[in-house]
């Protein structure tokens, strides 16, 4: 409980603004690189998520896809507007790196749930709604655990294990176990799909 409620956020915010010392210019260059690939439609991307206790924040990821649209003005399929340097970034999950300030800010920590879409709070039960109980994550349980290919039932199952199992040791596991995940480039997307299908509250 000391961890969880005390030395967690601590420990969350020491290794941000560590990282962000050590790595801001990767993520100036990455930024200037996006702008460009992205004809426009700049090189960081806002939306408001669920964090602890479900209280809503804006999530910071770097922008992978253009604002291309058709003749009527709807926006084209995803995978049409994934860039090729897009690809690159989140299959390294580079896209992911300016949520270092979403740690420092407290709305995040390195390890948790991660952040869905607002629109999804009144779809979940009571069971899978624990998994607001603490801060979301970079990466989580259920990221190592299959990431975007396994349901979304299933990763709340893990999501709400987490939230009952949370140490320091299962934190340490799942920070290796992400950077072994991200060396093999495994669970970016479903097959077939650029991004995942949208939760409906029985998938």
């Amino acid at each position: 409980m000391v961890y969880k409620n005390y030395f967690k956020r601590a420990l969350s915010f020491s290794m941000a603004l560590l990282a962000l010392l050590c790595i801001g210019w990767l993520i100036i260059i990455v930024a200037i690189w996006l702008h460009f690939a992205n004809k426009g439609a700049g090189a960081f991307f806002y939306q408001e998520r669920p964090g602890k206790d479900a209280k809503i924040y804006k999530v910071i990821k770097f922008k992978t896809m253009t604002d291309e649209r058709d003749a009527e003005g709807n926006l084209l399929p995803d995978e049409q507007r994934l860039t090729k340097i897009g690809k690159v970034v989140r299959s390294l999950s580079i896209d992911e790196l300016p949520q270092l300030i979403n740690i420092l800010k407290g709305d995040m920590s390195f390890i948790g749930p991660r952040p869905l879409l607002v629109k999804y709070l009144s779809l979940y039960s009571p069971e899978q709604m624990r998994r607001h109980e603490v801060r979301p994550g970079i990466s989580g349980w259920a990221q190592v655990n299959g990431r975007n290919t396994i349901t979304f039932t299933k990763q709340f199952e893990y999501d709400v294990y987490y939230v009952d199992h949370l140490t320091l040791w299962l934190d340490a596991k799942i920070f290796f176990m992400t950077i072994i995940k991200v060396f093999k480039r495994e669970g970016i997307s479903e097959e077939g799909q650029a991004t995942r299908e949208e939760f409906n509250g029985s998938n």
